[in-house]
């Protein structure tokens, strides 16, 4: 009847077009988890995703871009595609990841940074593979709302007026510290950070263990002892006790490389909350082992140990068997990349580790 006089009802059983539908938050959602060059090509899908892609609030510009770029007839104009994908971006950018290996200005890196500064960017990662440091603007510090921050290869120098990232959680500079770097006060003005990894390409000292331990709320944290200030730290047992203070940690990753330490005092170490623990190169010890009769009363709360490049020592062994006998939760204690020189030390070796006394009922011992 409806159809003699004209008129159509659309049947409850007619297909209906979900996908054009979908809220824009899902469509962002979706948007965000596909490569970048998959997202922008969404607007040849239909006329109404010409544009769908400019909502886009995740970018990841790495090695594959690139190599799509360099077989288009763009190959030699990275920066304007990149420039012009960032342009017509309709709202907040929360995440930009670029990896380059390449010359790319460090005035068109900095300019990108000042846009992602006025869109809200919350999660930063610049991995430069060229040889040459990349040197940062001041515009980096100007992203007040970052919560993840990474840099390979950059040049690292706050300035004076910066008060710090309050919202910062995760941290991780492999960079080239400035002469005049002061890193206490942006370790201060970073009051939430949770994860941190330090990795000094120019060595030149300027990171202070004694700022590092006034980060209350650190979980993790990776060092290279070689990377920083040693002014102030004559034994490892120093460097212990110092990190030992930190009431959250609990993952500490120390690399002793071409540190020349002493061992003095072992019953200072705390970690209230240490489980896992890795150690490497720390057959660069001198001076006398470290006393014997440790206090094993529920010191250490260590679930895990990973030990790196041993070479023997009796510095080594009496530092394993402290791990061993004050950590009860213990369950792997893996000892990997040895540096023996032969294979009957590393036998030798072994069988003092498997004879001694483990506070842990469920410790096992790997040796790779």
């Amino acid at each position: 009847m409806e159809l003699i006089h004209g008129t159509h009802k659309a049947s409850k059983f007619t297909p209906q077009d979900f996908i054009t539908n979908m809220p824009d938050n899902v469509v962002t959602n979706i948007l965000d988890r596909l490569p970048l060059r998959d997202a922008v090509r969404t607007s040849i899908l239909a006329r109404n995703w010409r544009f769908r892609w400019t909502m886009l609030s995740q970018l990841v510009i790495d090695a594959r871009f690139f190599m799509h770029l360099s077989q288009t007839r763009y190959k030699n104009d990275h920066v304007r595609v990149i420039s012009r994908i960032l342009l017509h971006l309709r709202g907040a950018v929360t995440k930009f990841s670029l990896s380059i290996d390449e010359v790319i200005d460090d005035e068109d890196i900095n300019n990108w940074i000042l846009f992602l500064s006025s869109k809200g960017i919350k999660d930063l990662t610049l991995g430069n593979w060229y040889e040459t440091p990349l040197k940062l603007h001041t515009h980096l510090f100007s992203c007040l709302e970052l919560k993840h921050l990474k840099l390979s290869n950059c040049y690292f120098n706050p300035p004076p007026t910066f008060h710090g990232f309050p919202n910062l959680l995760s941290l991780k500079l492999c960079v080239v510290f400035e002469e005049n770097v002061e890193l206490a006060s942006f370790f201060t003005g970073c009051p939430l950070l949770e994860s941190l990894t330090i990795k000094d390409r120019g060595k030149v000292g300027k990171v202070k263990l004694v700022d590092i331990a006034k980060l209350e709320n650190l979980k993790i944290l990776s060092l290279r002892l070689y990377d920083l200030d040693m002014k102030m730290l004559k034994s490892s047992s120093t460097i212990f006790e110092l990190l030992g203070s930190l009431p959250k940690l609990q993952e500490l990753d120390l690399d002793f490389k071409d540190c020349q330490l002493t061992e003095t005092d072992a019953n200072k170490r705390s970690f209230p909350n240490l489980q896992n623990l890795v150690i490497r190169a720390c057959d660069q010890y001198a001076g006398p082992p470290p006393p014997t009769g440790y206090d094993t009363t529920g010191l250490l709360q260590l679930r895990s140990v990973m030990f790196g490049y041993l070479k023997g020592s009796e510095n080594e062994l009496c530092l394993i068997k402290y791990l061993l006998a004050c950590s009860p939760f213990l369950k792997r204690f893996v000892v990997c990349r040895w540096a023996f020189v032969s294979l009957v030390e590393k036998l030798k070796f072994a069988r003092k580790l498997l004879m001694l006394h483990r506070a842990s009922p469920v410790a096992e011992i790997e040796f790779l």
